[in-house]
């Protein structure tokens, strides 16, 4: 990892989406101190990464989508700014070697590709994908341990949990709790979320995030997600790993060490917070977020999540004990799911029901490849497509 106290040249994948525009505010903010953007990437949204490419003046800019990357033909000319293209482009930005840290924040499985390469280079990742290590989470850390590169959390839980556990070593460590604020349907039944639209699944109580992770949120597929990423994040036995519902959002995650003691990172919900910790570690530097303001009362309440209604949580729990390709064919299935109930084809409840289908049905490998994870990726994602509830 590159001194703290060194400038860090930023690359940010996926910096049209919430996260990504996040993370261009932090760099904004440090003004150039310690923070420089060397490379942005979109996929479709031309004309808002060619906004941030005026802006933030980067090295690189690069489109994934074939059809966007013409559009931008001639935007940028006498600029200075090398428009490039697809997942050649993503790897020469992220491989460059004046490239320190890449925050890796396209949403889904395609998130994998960007961040292989940048491990494989040796940088140090932030990670905003949790689909990375849902995929692949044994061979992503072991290709990290490998080269040398360094993994950092952005999701605000695991940055929580990152925090935490500084204060004792591995083997102190006897368990992590995961919040979950509860989604937007937190305390209703089955026969309401039948009748769930996904207008009524975007509006989250807490967080403002994109139409995927926003219905995962909804369904607690987020939290499932969230329990696998935590197990290779941090190298975590599955029995050391539980979640609660906090709808405050204020305290973010929890470790409980063998003593006993409870240590917690609070602060309100702003995902600028975790970015910059990300960014800047091991420094901690002064931001703009807000505080909490602990002489005015404050009630944080913590409740058991209901897993019968919310039956994904459960998904999660069980590809987190199983491992093999059991991550790729979960997050593959909910990543068509999702899009399926997006477009009025299934409904919510259906979402959790078609990830069931295809773990049970999927060809089972505990040791895979990552070319074996791509193919059941690829098997799960036509399943969900054909699959009528």
């Amino acid at each position: 990892m590159p001194p703290a106290e060194a400038l860090q040249n930023i690359v940010v994948l996926g910096s049209t989406g919430s996260v990504g525009q996040s993370a261009l505010c932090v760099i904004e903010h440090d003004g150039g101190a310690h923070l420089k953007v060397r490379g942005l990437s979109a996929h479709s949204r031309w004309d808002d990464l060619v906004t941030q490419a005026r802006a933030c003046k980067p090295r690189y800019i690069t489109l994934t989508d074939p059809e966007a990357a013409v559009r931008v033909d001639g935007q940028l000319r006498g600029s200075g700014i090398e428009v490039l293209r697809g997942l050649d482009g993503i790897i020469q930005m992220v491989q460059d070697p004046q490239t320190d840290r890449v925050l890796t924040a396209i949403v889904g499985a395609a998130g994998l590709r960007g961040t292989w390469a940048a491990l494989e280079a040796g940088k140090t990742v932030a990670l905003a994908n949790k689909e990375t290590l849902v995929l692949a989470g044994p061979l992503v850390t072991d290709l990290a341990r490998r080269r040398g590169a360094a993994l950092l959390p952005v999701d605000s839980e695991h940055s929580a949990i990152f925090q935490a556990l500084q204060a004792g070593t591995a083997k102190e460590v006897k368990r992590v709790i995961l919040t979950s604020s509860g989604g937007p349907f937190r305390g209703k039944s089955l026969r309401e979320l039948a009748k769930v639209t996904p207008e009524e699944a975007l509006r989250h109580p807490t967080w403002r995030m994109g139409p995927k992770i926003t219905i995962d949120s909804a369904t607690l597929m987020n939290k499932a997600l969230e329990v696998i990423e935590a197990r290779w994040l941090f190298g975590l036995e599955p029995e050391q790993i539980e979640v609660v519902v906090h709808p405050e959002s204020v305290v973010h995650s929890m470790v409980e060490f063998i003593d006993g003691s409870v240590v917690a990172q609070l602060s309100p919900p702003d995902m600028r917070l975790p970015i910059q910790y990300a960014l800047t570690y091991p420094e901690r530097l002064a931001s703009t977020c807000p505080r909490l303001n602990l002489t005015q009362p404050l009630a944080l309440h913590f409740e058991p999540p209901d897993r019968e209604t919310f039956p994904a949580l459960d998904l999660g729990f069980e590809v987190m004990r199983r491992g093999g390709t059991a991550g790729a064919a979960l997050n593959a299935a909910n990543e068509a799911a999702v899009a399926r109930f997006l477009a009025g084809s299934i409904g919510f409840l259906d979402i959790p029901r078609a990830c069931r289908a295809v773990l049970d049905n999927h060809s089972f490998d505990p040791n895979p490849t990552l070319d074996d994870l791509w193919k059941v990726d690829a098997w799960a994602r036509q399943e969900v497509g054909c699959w009528k509830p």
